[in-house]
């Protein structure tokens, strides 16, 4: 009884040190051409979120530098970037202003980071994430809804729907492992996929079962985590 424990063990041990294959798409250059863009499993409208990611860049500077768009026709209604003072920002659209949440956090590097932004519409908490560490939280656009019926591209900030990019906005490095979901994940639950859990996946972006159009020179490279 003992030595089927001791092989059960062994088992669970293996099943878990074997690596998950997963797609990571590399920017190489700064142009208002390259990127990608993402087809959601469900609409975006999001009461409350998480949005998880794998990011390396070596960009510096006072640039900004997009990570995520989300674009109605109307109006960016879910960016999130590199601000121009380093800070990250949150942006979510309401009519009366154009204020992001930002973050003073570490800078990202050419080390990859496992980077996640959480935020809930009832309470306007929200937080972010690095490497599973969580920030101070701050209120946000409370009562605020991310609006269906748009386009969720990685890479580039629109302009407006149908593109106009800007090549000083754009993402130069790599960029994998997005997942949106329409919750706030727990702490433990972050701590766990940036240790590289595989489960949950994003239940309305899943990096995994995503159907990914490439534009410009954005290239995928497949890689094991």
């Amino acid at each position: 009884m003992r030595f089927s424990c001791v092989l059960f063990l062994i088992a669970i041990s293996m099943a878990l040190a074997v690596s998950v294959p997963i797609k990571s798409v590399v920017f190489p250059r700064a142009t208002n051409t390259d990127h990608v863009e993402f087809t959601p499993l469900k609409p975006l409208n999001l009461r409350a979120f998480s949005l998880c990611m794998r990011v390396a860049t070596e960009l510096t500077g006072q640039r900004e530098v997009i990570f995520f768009a989300y674009r109605t026709p109307d109006a960016d209604e879910l960016n999130l970037w590199r601000l121009n003072n380093g800070r990250l920002g949150l942006y979510l659209r309401t009519s009366s202003d154009s204020e992001s949440v930002a973050f003073n956090v570490p800078q990202l590097g050419a080390l990859e980071t496992h980077l996640c932004v959480t935020w809930d519409s009832s309470s306007g908490a929200a937080a972010v994430f690095m490497n599973g560490r969580k920030s101070l939280t701050k209120i946000y656009k409370q009562g605020h809804t991310v609006r269906p019926g748009g386009k969720v591209v990685i890479g580039q900030d629109f302009d407006s729907y149908s593109g106009h990019f800007d090549a000083h906005q754009s993402f130069v490095g790599e960029i994998s492992d997005v997942n949106l979901w329409d919750s706030v994940l727990s702490d433990s639950t972050i701590q766990d996929l940036s240790s590289g859990m595989r489960a949950p996946r994003g239940n309305v972006l899943d990096w995994e079962a995503a159907k990914l159009r490439f534009h410009g020179g954005a290239k995928v490279v497949n890689r094991e985590l």
